[in-house]
């Protein structure tokens, strides 16, 4: 007990400052009001709220952050690490697929004594990092230390997309978010997101994304990140292989589906077998080499591209060989979103409220509560020619042109007045074709309600200025997807 208790008297011994000097002045905590759409009545605004995250300065007076730190803003503040003024920024562009944000501050004042933080490279597992930012449980700067544990492709939570990212053990915690990864003064990544049922598992946006962003945003707008716009099955089973035709040096992975509109829709086809791209060989499990003895899912390879840019597919068809050239875009789906910034589309009849099936709009529920329907179309659902989108009777607002429907909520119209419904403006075109003296709407066959919806189309038309009046609604539609404010 002695030896301990002097070990423990003992004068401190220094130790390495892990706050650098340079970094530490470079690092910026943003203070959010936000105001997000109301999905479910569409026509307005849920209250207004704040958050605070992080973010970091970089070459021309800019800063870096996460998406989600100033999504759905209507006022932004930057505050410098040590400083006690807060400065009004903008946002500049946003990557919600990616999780990035660059922000202005018009004041040439905040940037005095601030050196831009350069990009370094992608760290190696093992390697130590430093994460910057404003964690809550205090208004100073916090820099934890850790070690680089993964890198690998992972969902992104904010956009649902898959795309790189390094996994750390150092302390990522709420208000970090959008803070930078340090390695030998550089950054290395953003933080953005942690494992919550995990110990010690927190997630950056890593430097090739970041590097991606900033490539795409040098014509002055955001494009966002393409994809292939096809589903794929592994092909690990011999059986399945031998079936393809493929031959014992063959390797890839089996199109399963086309979506349509996306970029491969024409040029592949449900069945082929994706052997490579851009001359890189994919694995039977769908994973390329990534340096060394590191693989990661083929899909990263697109993800690095811009909009626009031509990718070389090598195919197996029946067995046999061929090249295309696919022009890369982002891809459509059935059920868009999650989206931030815009208002939702809508339109009410009769007291009717009709909007697109979105994943802001399935939000509205828990998980466990959405009804199936909206499940399989989330999970499984693709576009088509025929129906860009599914449109969903939200709910309906009570009067007595539509009694018998009023705790009708979460219904999918598959046709009105025996017109097929597509999309919010064939729904309205419908409309102004009445079956004789109804309307008719019928349900999805997948929907809790498998029935018609019956209104008198005079009356309904007669009822539709007084039920916007009594609550309150502005416009009985909204089209574009116009900005939030």
């Amino acid at each position: 007990m002695q030896a301990l208790l002097a070990l423990l008297l003992l004068p401190a011994q220094a130790s390495p400052r892990s706050k650098e000097p340079r970094v530490e002045r470079s690092v910026v905590r943003i203070f959010t009001v936000f105001r997000k759409p109301d999905f479910y009545q569409p026509w307005q605004m849920a209250a207004q709220d704040s958050a605070t995250g992080s973010g970091c300065v970089i070459a021309g007076e800019r800063i870096l952050t996460n998406a989600h730190v100033v999504s759905d803003q209507v006022f932004v503040q930057v505050r410098r690490a040590g400083d006690a003024t807060r400065y009004t920024a903008r946002v500049e562009y946003i990557a919600h697929d990616s999780e990035l944000a660059v922000l202005k501050v018009e004041d040439p004042g905040f940037f005095a004594d601030a050196a831009p933080l350069d990009l370094g490279e992608l760290p190696e597992q093992r390697d130590g990092v430093d994460v910057y930012g404003f964690p809550e449980g205090g208004d100073d700067l916090s820099v934890t230390k850790g070690v680089v544990s993964r890198i690998e492709v992972t969902p992104y939570t904010h956009s649902d997309r898959e795309l790189l990212t390094i996994q750390t053990d150092a302390a990522i915690n709420p208000g970090n978010s959008g803070g930078p990864m340090i390695m030998d003064g550089k950054i290395v990544g953003v933080s953005f997101q942690m494992d919550a049922e995990a110990q010690n598992v927190g997630y950056a946006v890593p430097v090739p994304v970041i590097r991606r962003f900033l490539k795409d945003i040098e014509d002055g707008r955001y494009d966002g990140i393409p994809d292939l716009g096809i589903r794929y099955q592994a092909v690990e089973n011999a059986a399945l292989r031998d079936w393809l035709g493929m031959t014992p040096g063959d390797s890839g992975v089996r199109v399963s589906t086309v979506v349509f509109g996306g970029a491969a829709h024409g040029l592949v086809r449900p069945g082929d077998v994706l052997a490579s791209i851009d001359g890189v060989r994919i694995s039977n499990d769908g994973t390329i080499p990534f340096r060394r003895s590191e693989r990661v899912l083929f899909a990263h390879a697109i993800f690095l591209h811009q909009k626009g840019e031509k990718s070389r597919l090598g195919l197996l068809r029946d067995g046999k060989p061929l090249s295309v050239d696919v022009e890369l875009r982002p891809s459509a789906a059935l059920v868009s979103g999650p989206t931030y910034g815009s208002r939702p589309r809508y339109f009410v009849y009769a007291g009717l409220v009709f909007t697109p099936l979105t994943r802001n709009y399935v939000d509205n529920w828990e998980w466990n509560d959405v009804p199936t329907s909206f499940k399989s179309y989330v999970e499984f659902g693709l576009p088509t020619a025929e129906r860009p989108e599914r449109i969903v009777l939200a709910h309906v607002l009570p009067h007595a042109v539509n009694a018998g429907y009023h705790e009708f909520r979460g219904i999918i119209i598959d046709a009105v007045n025996g017109q097929n419904v597509g999309s919010l403006e064939q729904l309205i075109e419908a409309f102004r074709a009445p079956l004789g003296r109804f309307h008719v709407l019928q349900t999805d066959a997948l929907t809790d309600y498998d029935g018609r919806i019956v209104l008198d189309a005079a009356a309904a038309d007669r009822a539709s200025a007084e039920i916007l009046a009594t609550f309150g609604i502005p416009a009985d539609r909204n089209l574009a997807a116009a900005p939030a404010r």
